[in-house]
């Protein structure tokens, strides 16, 4: 695996959603770091592409209420664990679950094994709401996909915070995940 400073000079082959993502990007002038690599379907797959881009990518969860009239994208530490209760406290909403792979597609243009912080971009009515542990929040820089799971991003924290996400209409809400068994 390389690291790139930025979009792929040859998209032949690519996916749209892929290369909406760097036209978005590019238009705020965010900058990015990129690297290629087959689908992380292991840890140490996802290690390797860590240490390449010289960030943990984020965890990475899109969820919804038993209803499925709320949902939620949620970014967390990869190392943290995941427990709902903990999070349906914090968000005053019953019952969490993952939410179901034709939802992915729908509200963020997303496919599993993808689902990333630049879905966002896509959810243009603002159906999702963003939910980021506090963790996340004190790393100078985020890892996430460009809505396909075969490159990954290193952007700084504060560009996603301050020029992403206003760009996309999104707001998001702070979370305390202890994560502890």
């Amino acid at each position: 695996m390389e690291l790139f400073d930025n979009r792929p000079e040859n998209e032949d082959g690519r996916l749209d959603r892929e290369i909406r993502t760097y036209d978005f990007l590019d238009k705020l002038g965010i900058e990015y770091k990129r690297t290629d690599h087959e689908p992380a379907t292991t840890m140490e797959a996802c290690t390797r592409i860590d240490e390449v881009l010289g960030v943990v990518i984020c965890k990475n969860l899109f969820l919804c209420n038993r209803q499925k009239t709320s949902f939620y994208l949620l970014l967390m530490p990869g190392d943290k664990k995941f427990k709902t209760k903990e999070l349906s406290s914090q968000i005053n909403s019953a019952r969490l679950s993952f939410a179901q792979e034709e939802d992915m597609l729908k509200f963020l243009d997303i496919e599993p094994g993808a689902v990333s912080v630049m879905g966002l971009m896509n959810d243009t009515d603002n159906e999702v709401r963003l939910l980021i542990d506090e963790d996340v929040l004190k790393s100078e820089y985020i890892g996430c996909h460009p809505c396909v799971c075969t490159s990954s991003l290193k952007i700084k924290t504060k560009d996603v915070l301050n020029k992403f996400l206003p760009a996309t209409g999104h707001e998001y809400v702070t979370v305390h995940l202890v994560g502890e068994e």
